[in-house]
């Protein structure tokens, strides 16, 4: 790393590093900064605490060498879902309006570790939607292409990250919300096994599809950070493994998308590259099994619940009302039925982890579409219009597995590619998304 490197060109791993030799103070400058040179065209922050993060930095400078935390001096934003003290938490709308007095546990990790919060980021309302937009925040914007969407739910955190206004962000996952901003915006977006990250003080995101995870740039990045929010040791175990039983495949869960050319020729390229890599490869037609139900009925109950608690209802986008008007109505034995039917779904595809390590899918069917895609369309036709961009998402948040999303270079209107890896263990995962990664960095 050279000191003349600007600093949003920076890695998480590497901006740490200068930190040490310059201050956290200089990196939160230059942050805040570049936060406002492009944060006014992407609308990927709602809130930037820059007092606050200025005022931090200068404490941690002060700290003695031996009293510094792993990810001293680090950046990071936080997806409007996530609590973070003095902040509301919106979920995306203007219906609540009382500030949190307390992180939730995983922003209270990051800060102990040295890390800074610089703002809170932009989702769709409720984060129903792979597509950032909403009635109260507007539209979010690709960096890579600003009429195209980043992708959601986690999209103002893949645009912050993506644009280099921050190297970290933090976000959510509950349908596919880490993997496809991450996808769209050239960036690794692990969602992690169910439980593995603390959703405190929440019981829970989205019952049992949900979970928070981090949007990084390089599979490094986002291993340095899971050490610290779930005390693992990812980071030690990132180099590849000799040789992985790795089946890929683009066949969907559904008849009603279809994976786009772009997708097919990239999984296509990713599994020869692990081949002459060393890897066992095999291409396969798995017949994963539909998880859609299940996740209707999980998805409709949340968004009912979550709308429950807000104050002001009235405030909420009218296709919102009706989804959680029908949360409302699903008999309590029927969302027992979906809780059930995950545990079936995670038993049907129990016996592919027999025979593979890994299997390689598209991230999403589509390619980043309108940034105003939605804009103007109701439930059900909003659902239509999101099934391309999730149908190789939603299955692995029903069975609760962990999956990332990996980049793979560019398409020819510089957009990013990407495919998908899931497994059983997290570990695998990052070791491949670091090997593959580092092929475009």
């Amino acid at each position: 790393m050279e000191m003349t490197q600007p600093w949003h060109e920076l890695t998480a791993c590497e901006w740490i590093e200068r930190v040490q030799v310059t201050s956290a103070y200089d990196g939160i400058c230059a942050c805040l900064e570049r936060i406002r040179a492009y944060n006014p065209q992407l609308n990927a922050f709602s809130v930037v605490l820059a007092d606050s993060a200025v005022q931090r930095a200068r404490e941690l400078d002060r700290l003695a060498p031996h009293e510094r935390g792993p990810l001293h001096g680090l950046p990071f934003a936080v997806k409007e879902e996530i609590d973070v003290a003095g902040c509301v938490t919106t979920f995306g709308t203007n219906a609540y309006t009382t500030p949190r007095t307390s992180h939730s546990e995983i922003v209270s990790r990051l800060e102990k570790a040295g890390a800074i919060v610089i703002g809170k980021t932009r989702m769709p309302e409720c984060g129903a939607w792979p597509f950032t937009i909403s009635k109260s925040g507007g539209v979010t914007r690709n960096p890579y292409d600003m009429t195209r969407t980043p992708g959601g739910s986690s999209g103002g955190s893949a645009a912050a990250v993506a644009s280099g206004m921050v190297p970290i962000g933090l976000g959510g996952d509950g349908g596919g919300s880490i993997r496809i901003p991450s996808a769209h915006c050239g960036l690794v977006g692990l969602k992690p096994s169910r439980g593995l990250v603390s959703t405190a003080p929440y019981p829970h995101l989205w019952l049992n599809l949900g979970v928070a995870g981090v949007l990084a740039r390089t599979a490094r990045d986002s291993a340095l950070v899971y050490d610290v929010i779930c005390a693992t040791d990812f980071s030690s175990k990132l180099e590849p493994h000799t040789s992985l039983r790795i089946g890929w495949t683009v066949d969907t869960v559904s008849p009603l998308a279809r994976p786009h050319q772009d997708h097919v020729s990239t999984v296509q390229q990713v599994a020869h590259f692990l081949a002459e890599s060393g890897h066992q490869v095999e291409h396969i037609h798995p017949r994963f099994p539909d998880p859609t139900i299940a996740f209707l009925i999980l998805f409709l109950r949340s968004i009912y619940e979550e709308v429950s608690t807000c104050e002001y209802p009235h405030h909420l986008e009218k296709r919102t009302r009706q989804l959680a008007a029908v949360g409302a109505r699903l008999p309590k034995s029927m969302v027992s039925w979906a809780l059930k039917r995950s545990d079936v779904l995670a038993e049907q595809v129990a016996p592919l982890w027999q025979k593979y390590d890994v299997v390689i899918t598209p991230t999403t069917a589509s390619r980043p579409d309108r940034a105003d895609r939605i804009a103007f369309l109701g439930p059900v036709r909003s659902q239509i219009a999101s099934i391309p961009s999730v149908v190789y998402t939603l299955l692995w948040n029903v069975t609760g597995q962990p999956a990332v999303s990996i980049p793979w270079g560019n398409d020819s209107h510089g957009l990013p590619l990407a495919v998908q890896a899931i497994g059983m263990q997290e570990a695998p995962l990052l070791s491949l998304a670091h090997q593959l990664s580092a092929i475009h960095e």
